[in-house]
């Protein structure tokens, strides 16, 4: 503990809860010290030279000296390498099988067949297995190329070494290890989970480490609530997602490259990975981004599907403290013409926040508040946190002991943390029977009214007034029956609880889809749902940082997530919120919540003029309604996120990889939020095509740089020619609003529609735009009548 952590522990000690938190760090300090295996001293290996390989179905195994090396190329595409014996599963990232679709850490679990054409052959350097999309290269002495078909590289993993404990078998699991790999000189990497800055990851050091940066974050702050070991890189060559499934803590350290001017040599770009555990196991998948996340998305399952009233406005607070106060903000919404679609109960609605149960006092009928506001077209949202209070006669305490779901030490003793409702004990959702015994507690949220839920504090969070606030990393875990330690639980903690409760809630209420979100998670996280950003800072940086999640984390294949509008923490101005508040209107997520002594965020508090825009923001959200439920529809289908890096139909232009402040919403808009103060004309790199600003019809030719206005009022929404665009007219009724294509081009789009909350099949139709006698004609795909209203937008040209 340094000179800081004593001087806030000695601050902290003078409440109850901060002598709590004191008394929590020096335990959580004094049992790992006793408890984790000591470092000794350790024995430095490489793979050494081969000695020879064998063939295999879809690949094959290399044994070097003192290493094993097994690549496979699965029946989609995506290569499989693992050292050392390390095999695709058990994995808590692919989808496995279960009664409810996928579940986690599964032996038997989502591994795709190999591929029954790619073979392991003689090279001239060692071995290669040529697939459709990749060809792989492994030298004599261990190095791994991943090649176009073309052979372009794309990526390049030299020799890894590994640190072993002296005397262990070689290959042991726990030892760390590093592996460096070199990319191409003009590659941007992209992903890595939730980070505050990008989405373009610029050069330095990430750490995999799912953390509570305590207080709020910006984008200097890392690491940050969702940590992954997925990266998307885009280059001339190609693009390519490379995931290394290993859940233990991990540094990753990325070098930009640089492209030799004249006869100059490039320097390649590279990536230094550092893992504290665990197997050295990794996929790449390789194609257009469309592919490779639609590759993804199978390989760890496709997001969930949301209700479609999830894709409405949402407002939060943590503070509403009463239920006449919820009425109040309803109310509100009600009399000044907004729509709502949700209101979320922050802890403060809960007994003394302890989990699963209400303040009868504040909120004395709660069920009637749900069924009032049902009837409003308005749902509740409840906030679950995994910590449970150390209460005997607690249901939840008592009830877990009864099933012995709770988190030991070495010796077998419940580890204590400290949370909201005082010290606490934590399930441990890696063990099956406790994921089925922590799903059917959520009857009590349903018997409460609750439409939703959101998962906090998963990372998990235990306060601490010193050094790391979770649990010792000592503490074990069940892990699916194989046994561990909290180093390689912790980042699957998350995952698992939003396991337990999406599969709790389908088997309680199996005729609905779940809304479920989650404020941790991991690799695979988007088959239960999706998340937010978590504590983001009030300010423009907190604004920028919002956009950088969104994007980052759609490209690691969650898509469905968007920032606390107005931030979490502070009182933003009226201009900074109602820049935010338009933003998140063009978000999958859109919420507006903040702290308990934040504020309110509600937007009549923010002045006329604000209120007024705000309206306008929210009749454009439930105008775009059927355009983001197809969006939702497609994501869940093919992986592809709502939220789009301008780059991502064409990663060939250079120019458009490092644009991180306006995004593509699905195929058909760009949308360029005003991120800075003052300002009211935007500046916008367009991909290739025609784009129509939407709100002037004026055209602009792509591959070129525009100004756009960004009057108070609204920020720049342009359309792409030819786009078909399924929109909610006169009365919620679904029209076609078509784009004018170019004069030698056609055009389309794309409209799912069928049950809006449950598991009905629904329908998709395609539309084609083309000009037909000086017109624009829309028709379904195969020259019938659309069927719909059709409202045609642009000149053309």
């Amino acid at each position: 503990m340094d000179a800081r952590d004593l001087l806030r522990s000695v601050r902290m000690a003078g409440s109850a809860q901060g002598r709590r938190t004191v008394a929590a760090a020096w335990r959580r300090k004094r049992t790992d010290a006793r408890d984790l295996p000591p470092y000794g001293t350790e024995r430095a290996r490489v793979p050494g030279a081969a000695v020879r390989a064998e063939p295999m179905p879809g690949g094959g195994t290399v044994h070097f000296a003192r290493s094993v090396l097994r690549v496979r190329v699965a029946a989609g595409g995506a290569v499989f390498c693992g050292w050392d014996g390390a095999a695709p599963e058990p994995s808590y990232a692919l989808a496995g099988p279960s009664k409810w679709g996928p579940a986690p850490g599964l032996a038997d679990g989502g591994c795709p067949e190999a591929d029954p054409r790619a073979l392991l052959e003689p090279d001239p350097d060692g071995w290669r297995v040529v697939s459709e999309r990749v060809t792989v290269r492994v030298s004599a002495h261990g190095a791994v190329e991943f090649r176009t078909p073309g052979g372009r590289l794309l990526r390049r993993e030299l020799p890894p070494r590994w640190w072993d404990p002296a005397g262990a078998a070689e290959g042991t699991r726990g030892a760390r290890w590093v592996q460096r790999s070199e990319t191409p000189a003009d590659a941007r990497v992209y992903g890595l989970g939730g980070r505050a800055a990008g989405p373009r990851l610029a050069a330095g050091t990430y750490r995999l480490w799912n953390t509570d940066p305590g207080g709020s974050f910006e984008p200097g702050d890392d690491p940050l609530y969702i940590t992954m070991p997925v990266q998307l890189l885009v280059s001339d060559a190609g693009c390519h997602l490379v995931f290394h499934d290993n859940t233990w803590d991990g540094r990753v350290t990325l070098r930009d490259g640089e492209e030799g001017a004249g006869s100059g040599h490039d320097r390649h770009g590279g990536c230094e990975l550092r893992m504290d555990g665990g197997p050295l196991r990794y996929w790449v998948i390789a194609g257009t981004p469309s592919r490779v996340l639609a590759g993804w998305t199978a390989l760890t399952g496709r997001p969930a599907l949301p209700p479609r009233w999830a894709l409405g406005h949402q407002h939060a607070r943590w503070g509403f403290g009463s239920e006449q106060e919820v009425r109040r903000v309803a109310a509100g919404y009600r009399e000044h013409g907004l729509p709502l679609s949700a209101l979320h109960l922050d802890i403060d609605h809960l007994d003394g926040h302890r989990v699963f149960t209400v303040d009868r006092a504040n909120f004395p009928d709660l069920p009637g508040l749900a069924r009032d506001l049902r009837e409003q077209g308005v749902r509740l949202v409840s906030i679950v946190d995994p910590a449970v209070k150390r209460e005997p006669g607690l249901g939840a305490y008592d009830g877990g002991r009864a099933v012995d779901a709770f988190v030991r030490d070495v010796r077998g003793r419940e580890v204590r943390g400290v949370v909201w409702p005082g010290e606490a004990v934590f399930p441990d959702f890696t063990d099956p029977a406790v994921r089925t015994w922590w799903g059917g507690l959520y009857v009590e949220r349903l018997a409460q009214g609750f439409a939703g839920v959101w998962h906090d504090m998963n990372e998990p969070v235990s306060f601490a007034a010193f050094g790391e606030p979770t649990l010792p990393r000592s503490a074990r875990h069940a892990l699916e029956g194989a046994g561990g330690d909290h180093r390689q639980a912790h980042n699957v903690y998350g995952l698992a609880m939003a396991a337990a409760g999406y599969q709790g809630l389908r088997e309680l209420r199996p005729e609905q889809r779940p809304f479920l979100f989650s404020r941790s998670g991991w690799a695979g996280m988007q088959r239960y749902g999706g998340t937010w950003s978590g504590d983001v800072a009030t300010g423009w940086a907190g604004l920028r940082a919002s956009l950088a999640l969104v994007l980052g984390l759609g490209l690691c294949g969650v898509p469905y997530s968007g920032p606390d509008v107005g931030g979490f923490t502070g009182s933003p101005s009226p201009e900074l919120y109602l820049r935010w508040f338009q933003l998140g209107a063009y978000l999958p997520f859109f919420r507006t919540h903040s702290a308990i002594d934040a504020g309110r965020r509600e937007p009549w508090e923010f002045g006329p003029e604000v209120l007024e825009h705000a309206r306008a923001a929210l009749a454009e959200r439930a105008r775009l309604l059927p355009y983001l439920d197809t969006l939702a529809h497609v994501a869940h289908r093919t992986g592809a996120p709502y939220v789009r890096p301008l780059w991502w139909n064409s990663p060939g232009d250079r120019a458009l990889r490092d644009c991180g402040d306006a995004f593509l919403l699905g195929d058909s808009l760009l949308v360029a939020p005003v991120l800075e103060p003052g300002v009211t004309m935007r500046a916008v790199r367009l991909p290739r095509g025609l784009w129509y600003d939407t709100a002037t019809g004026e055209a602009h030719r792509g591959r070129t740089r525009v100004r756009i206005a960004a009057p108070r009022g609204r920020i720049p929404v342009l359309a792409r020619a030819g786009a078909v665009l399924p929109v909610a007219g006169e009365g919620g009724a679904v029209e076609l609003e078509a784009w004018a294509p170019r004069r030698d081009r056609s055009g389309g789009g794309v409209l799912f529609t069928g049950d809006p909350d449950g598991w009905g099949r629904p329908r998709m139709e395609r539309f084609v735009s083309r000009w037909a006698d000086g017109a624009v004609v829309v028709e379904r795909d195969g020259g019938e009548e659309p069927g719909y209203t059709v409202r045609v937008r642009g000149a053309g040209s």
